[in-house]
């Protein structure tokens, strides 16, 4: 093979993918890997174990990065009315709540094919649904959301650690087709929800651990 052919492959031919980091201390970490919740840059950040552990110290990093938990609840004793999701003011039937410590509010976004989109949310109408709620009063800020889906006249509500919302709406953007979204992102998004009941564990049951 020429030179020149020889150089050209480089460019054609695929490469591997790079190996993922801790973004604190540049050590290689699992596909299965903690995160961290950059709070000056409102980002989610890659770390290793040893890393997140020392993140979740108070003081670490002067409070700029906190650890993201890997705790997943629901509340059996609270159901939510169909009707709740017209109060809330969302326009398609998953969202997620979250309070962002800087700006001292709730923020509430949902899956679009252009990535998280914010909805105008009301404290009073957060307040009526899930303000009183037990989830809602475990939230821990910037790390942890309220996970919401309308299916038909039922709704369910999960708190989960904040990148699971984030990884859900890349996946979604990813598989967008149409204007519903298609069957790849529907089934995803389907699978998002069996995991996060798999591994949720009853307001009750968390609360004795």
């Amino acid at each position: 093979m020429s030179a020149p052919a020889a150089g050209l492959r480089r460019f054609v031919t695929e490469r591997p993918p790079r190996p993922e980091v801790c973004e604190l201390c540049a050590t290689e970490v699992p596909e299965d890997h903690r995160h961290l919740v950059d709070t000056e840059q409102r980002a989610l950040v890659c770390a290793c174990a040893p890393c997140a552990v020392l993140m979740e110290q108070p003081g670490s990093a002067a409070g700029r990065f906190r650890a993201v938990p890997a705790r997943y609840l629901t509340d059996p004793g609270h159901r939510l009315d169909p009707r709740a999701w017209e109060t809330l003011q969302i326009p398609v039937g998953v969202a997620f709540f979250f309070r962002n410590a800087a700006l001292d509010r709730l923020v509430a976004l949902y899956p679009s094919p252009a990535g998280a989109t914010e909805s105008e949310l009301e404290p009073a109408a957060f307040d009526e649904v899930l303000g009183g709620t037990r989830l809602a009063a475990l939230l821990e800020p910037d790390v942890e959301a309220l996970l919401l889906r309308r299916t038909g006249d039922s709704c369910e509500c999960h708190l989960v650690p904040i990148d699971v919302c984030y990884e859900l709406v890349g996946r979604m953007r990813l598989l967008w087709q149409g204007f519903d979204g298609g069957a790849e992102a529907r089934a995803a998004l389907d699978a998002c929800f069996t995991e996060v009941r798999r591994r949720a564990r009853p307001l009750k049951e968390a609360e004795r651990a």
